[in-house]
């Protein structure tokens, strides 16, 4: 075991990823003025730069928004995988959606693989891509028949997956899943340069511009938070969850979860690849080369946004696991990110619904976004100067749900009730007692409202109340945020939108010493 505690040393500095401490800020400008393109696109992350990408090269007038700075979201939070390997999904797909949905989806993600390598040569992007294996393992007897149809599935389906009964980590296994020759890249550093190679031919980017809501017609127009509008022939939500759904009714078919990643240094020398867990809650490894030397990132630990009440656990519980597996030196940077995953665990990539011919949307990607964003990416642009995709059936976001996706549906939407009622009812304490970086709901004059007290002494008080759909909001002490357990979105402790559907802050009622 580590002879330092770590513990208490990982909760020392505030969340950041590494991806983003290693990397300039950026600085375009925020929408100032009402313009017009053939493309609006919604969302700076790796979906829409690269959807930027590959339209502008076609020709068209392109624009992207963002109501923060660019890959500052999801993009910059992810473990950047980039693989077709995506946990145990191959038989599952074929079982439940048939052969030919199982094909696109392969094809689908093996062709994204080769776009980001493409593109990284192309454009000699310095992105510290590199080729690697990726395997999915288990340690426990009830994950090996899961495994061995995986490796049935996923070689019918034309991917040359291997069978192994060791790999190279220090670990014990049963059996684990190999595929050759996946990736693994920087994620910032690729898509800034993207994005700049976007810009000199001509696209354009706003960031700290809030799009709040969508006109609907032969010409959309993107209303912003100042009063700015971009009108376009067509308008992508590439926003990660998308804020404007009211034809589409998305926030009842997406499934909200936040998981959590350790940067590490270690003593012992990396073997090498992309690894993880069959078990739950599973855990990822991959290595990151950097100026500090090898760096190991740690993942794993999800559950439902808003859900549990000791979030720091979750880092803790990742340490200790890196622990056993290696001699740990240092805990550099902690993270977590946030995912969402659809009723039959395939995301949405096209037309916002069939009634909406010129809105489009990317999301779902189930923490598989690397390849998943790049393969919607080309779903949409393909929609958008030819018409038609030859992936639009396994990613159309109005595809038939089998009955047990309608479970799937069903459950999470039961939640969500049980969590409207349950956090209007739930009995919260009249004091307002409470240590520096401690939060909570307190009442006060009868109204509940979320406090939190800083190192300063500082108290900050906040509307517990979500702006996107009313549910109550919950502490989550691992980052410092309130976040709603119905769909997703999380704020700051000083009331501002860290993570969306919300598009208003939760107002501050007052701020006391």
């Amino acid at each position: 075991m580590c002879s330092v505690n770590f513990e208490k040393k990982i909760f020392v500095n505030p969340p950041q990823p590494y991806w983003i401490a290693s990397t300039d800020i950026t600085n375009y400008p925020a929408l100032e003025e009402d313009i017009t393109a053939d493309v609006a696109i919604i969302g700076g992350g790796m979906a829409g730069i690269v959807t930027a990408w590959l339209l502008v090269e076609k020709g068209l007038r392109v624009v992207i928004i963002d109501a923060d700075r660019i890959i500052s979201g999801t993009s910059g939070h992810t473990t950047a995988k980039i693989t077709s390997q995506h946990a145990l999904i191959y038989d599952n797909i074929k079982t439940k959606l048939g052969e030919e949905m199982a094909k696109q989806y392969v094809e689908a993600n093996e062709t994204a693989i080769k776009i980001i390598s493409d593109l990284v040569e192309k454009n000699n992007i310095d992105c510290d891509f590199q080729r690697t294996d990726a395997y999915v393992y288990t340690q426990e007897d009830k994950y090996v028949e899961k495994i061995l149809r995986e490796i049935e599935a996923a070689s019918s389906l034309g991917i040359e997956a291997e069978y192994r009964d060791k790999i190279d980590l220090p670990i014990e296994i049963k059996v684990a899943e190999c595929f050759r020759n996946q990736a693994q890249f920087h994620p910032r550093k690729f898509l800034l340069a993207l994005a700049d190679k976007f810009v000199e031919r001509g696209g354009q980017i706003f960031e700290n511009t809030r799009a709040v809501d969508v006109q609907e017609g032969s010409k959309a127009v993107v209303l912003t938070e100042n009063g700015k509008k971009v009108t376009a022939e067509n308008v992508i939500l590439a926003s990660h969850y998308p804020f404007y759904d009211k034809p589409g009714l998305y926030f009842t078919r997406l499934y909200p979860e936040r998981s959590y990643i350790l940067c590490i240094k270690i003593k012992d020398s990396y073997p090498g690849g992309m690894y993880i867990s069959a078990e739950d809650p599973g855990r990822s490894l991959r290595s990151v080369p950097s100026g500090e030397g090898e760096l190991i990132l740690v993942g794993g630990e999800h559950h439902k946004t808003g859900h549990g009440d000791n979030m720091a656990k979750h880092y803790e519980n990742l340490l200790q696991f890196a622990d056993r597996v290696f001699e740990v030196e240092d805990v550099l940077y902690r993270w977590s990110a946030q995912d969402y995953t659809t009723a039959d665990e395939i995301p949405y990539a096209g037309r916002l619904t069939s009634k909406t011919p010129n809105i489009y949307v990317a999301t779902g990607f189930r923490k598989w976004g690397m390849t998943n964003s790049v393969a919607a990416a080309r779903v949409i642009s393909d929609l958008i100067t030819t018409g038609n995709s030859s992936w639009h059936d396994v990613y159309n976001p109005s595809r038939f749900t089998p009955a047990a996706s309608a479970k799937n549906f069903i459950v999470e939407n039961a939640d969500v009730a049980k969590q409207l009622i349950t956090g209007k009812l739930a009995p919260v304490p009249e004091d307002i007692e409470l240590e520096p970086g401690e939060g909570k709901i307190v009442e006060i004059r009868s109204e509940k409202a979320g406090a939190f007290r800083d190192e300063n002494g500082q108290l900050h008080l906040v509307d517990t109340t979500c702006t996107h759909l009313g549910c109550e909001l919950v502490w989550n002490s691992a980052e410092r945020t309130w976040d709603c357990p119905c769909h997703g979105s999380r704020f700051s402790y000083e009331g501002d939108i860290v993570e969306g559907p919300a598009v208003k802050i939760i107002k501050l009622s007052r701020r006391q010493e």
